[in-house]
């Protein structure tokens, strides 16, 4: 079954050249020009993934990602024209995956658009396996069910995004070992990233205010100074 793609943003000729390049490499595209539509169209189609722009009439990407989080996990790649910094963390923050920076080149669009359907492609084969409670690995309070994509915390199921759920893998399957930002994007992102490790810190400290009884004093989720990050439970 081909994927399907959502592109949602008010700039027809943006549009026409994604929904083209899309188009050619298979995917089912479905469009929007504001943030309303989106949102709706969202909940109508579920596309398995989504480009949003930020800047929109009726309601901004912001909103449009926040309203879609609520009862979503669909990967979410923004599209800002913005280069600030706060601008991006901004996106990050209200539950988007990605971004990418207007403006930008197809083939680094269509490289972040593979590899995040990569991701739903392997969630939505976990979710079609039978339920098996041995292949969770308990870690302190925190078990880790990797087939099923499932994290508890005291037995009580933690909602994850994708990619927080995608991170959290990685550093508990390597307990102890220390990662810089630039290792984990590359790993975890699972491709050629193009932004900046900031993606990494916005990601660590939503899974942080999840996973940890006291974010601010982290038991899992450890920070090496000037190094990156690592995995512990004692």
């Amino acid at each position: 079954m081909d994927r399907k793609v959502l592109i949602v943003d008010d700039e027809k000729n943006i549009v026409d050249i994604i929904a083209f390049n899309l188009k050619k490499e298979g995917y089912q595209v479905i469009t929007a020009s504001d943030g309303e539509e989106g949102v709706r169209k969202t909940f109508e189609e579920n596309p398995d993934l989504i480009l949003l722009d930020i800047m929109m009439p009726k309601m901004d990407g912001y909103e449009a990602c926040r309203k879609i989080r609520e009862k979503k996990h669909t990967p979410i790649i923004m599209l800002t024209a913005r280069a600030e910094e706060v601008d991006k963390v901004l996106g990050l923050e209200m539950g988007a995956d990605d971004y990418v920076t207007k403006p930008f080149g197809v083939r680094e669009l269509m490289a972040r658009v593979k590899a995040n359907l990569r991701k739903v492609a392997a969630l939505q084969e976990a979710a079609g396996m039978a339920a098996s409670d041995e292949k969770a690995s308990p870690y302190g309070k925190l078990s880790l069910n990797l087939d099923r994509y499932e994290v508890k915390k005291d037995g009580k199921t933690i909602d994850l995004t994708l990619r927080e759920f995608e991170l959290l893998k990685f550093l508990a399957q390597q307990k102890g070992q220390v990662f810089s930002r630039e290792t984990l994007l590359e790993k975890v992102w699972g491709y050629e990233y193009f932004g900046d490790v900031r993606t990494v810190d916005v990601t660590v400290r939503r899974l942080r205010e999840k996973i940890e009884d006291d974010p601010g004093k982290p038991a899992y989720i450890l920070t090496k100074r000037g190094v990156g990050y690592y995995f512990d439970c004692d």
